[in-house]
């Protein structure tokens, strides 16, 4: 059965910092106040199909969960834990700062059916997150994640590439900051300039170059490779479409396929090494789990052309022993 994640947005609600990327109305499509018949909306239209209550959840992203009035908070909370006291959800996962985490709060959030908490780092790198406007540290990412695992809470973490003043070296510096935390998932998205925002002012002013999608697959890539080989899941890759996202993008990384874009980059990736390490020419066989084949193929065949390009001859066969990001080459 599938799983559900009822996602509910709530705009701007305890921000204390305007970030340098952020229009949570473009990137929810919302920026109405959430109420519990909205709650109560989204969960019928969620459960109007078989799904599998032990894996899905009630989710609050957009703002910063912990940081907004708590009565409102506790209303949004009493609002949503019935369905997970009935059993329709296995919990609920909130979105919030590193800054807006403590005892008390977690106490709270515990009480009232919360899971999983994920946290808005963005950078591990102090000089990135004061030009980005975030308003907090990377020891403040640090104590929030060991306070949330400490008290039995699943860990999230998200973090973004192409950051103003970041660099892919820093972003990977990030990336291995953040396994030494051992979340249990991980979120990365790439920096999209919106409208109405300071990195858009940044951007006309010739102050801020964004990543290209090229860019961006290139070193995301990278980085999913090396949250899957510290086994960290990565649960998304790139800025998820709908909502106005495509009517407020200005510039950026922004492609609605991001993520098999970096997969279908980290199996050729692969493949290339194993070639040049076993000095591979000629005609060869790529095998790979039956559910990956369009990713080792690529976009368009992308992977196979560049294949052809080097002088081999490559054609994609599955291998049901072969797990995700696993490959075997027979010449």
């Amino acid at each position: 059965m599938k799983h559900v994640n009822v996602a509910l947005f709530v705009p701007h609600e305890g921000c204390p910092h305007m970030c340098s990327f952020c229009n949570q109305k473009t990137i929810s499509g919302s920026a109405k106040k959430l109420t519990k018949e909205d709650i109560d909306e989204a969960v019928k239209i969620a459960t109007a199909r078989d799904y599998d209550k032990s894996d899905s959840e009630i989710a609050f992203f957009g703002g910063s969960f912990t940081a907004i009035d708590k009565e409102y908070m506790t209303y949004l909370l009493e609002s949503s834990y019935p369905y997970v006291k009935d059993g329709l959800f296995k919990g609920i996962r909130c979105s919030t700062r590193p800054d807006a985490i403590d005892e008390d709060i977690l106490e709270l959030l515990k009480k009232y059916g919360v899971t999983a908490i994920e946290l808005g780092a963005q950078s591990m790198s102090d000089n990135v997150l004061v030009m980005n406007d975030r308003g907090h540290t990377s020891a403040d990412v640090v104590r929030a994640s060991e306070l949330i695992k400490y008290h039995g809470f699943e860990l999230g973490l998200q973090m973004m590439t192409g950051l103003y003043g970041d660099t892919d070296e820093s972003a990977i510096a990030t990336a291995e900051k953040i396994i030494s935390l051992k979340p249990d998932t991980v979120r990365i998205y790439p920096t999209v300039v919106l409208e109405n925002t300071r990195l858009e002012s940044l951007y006309e002013k010739g102050e801020y170059t964004p990543q290209t999608v090229e860019e961006a697959v290139n070193l995301c890539s990278k980085l999913l490779d090396m949250f899957n080989e510290a086994s960290v899941k990565v649960i998304r890759l790139g800025l998820h479409s709908g909502g106005n996202v495509e009517d407020g993008f200005v510039a950026g990384a922004y492609h609605p396929a991001f993520r098999e874009l970096c997969e279908s980059r980290l199996y050729f990736e692969k493949c290339c090494r194993i070639i040049q390490q076993n000095n591979i020419t000629g005609k060869i066989t790529i095998y790979v789990s039956p559910s990956e084949i369009s990713k080792m193929t690529g976009q368009k065949r992308s992977n196979i052309e560049s294949f052809s390009r080097m002088g081999i001859s490559a054609q994609v066969k599955p291998d049901a022993n072969l797990g995700k990001y696993m490959l075997r080459i027979e010449e």
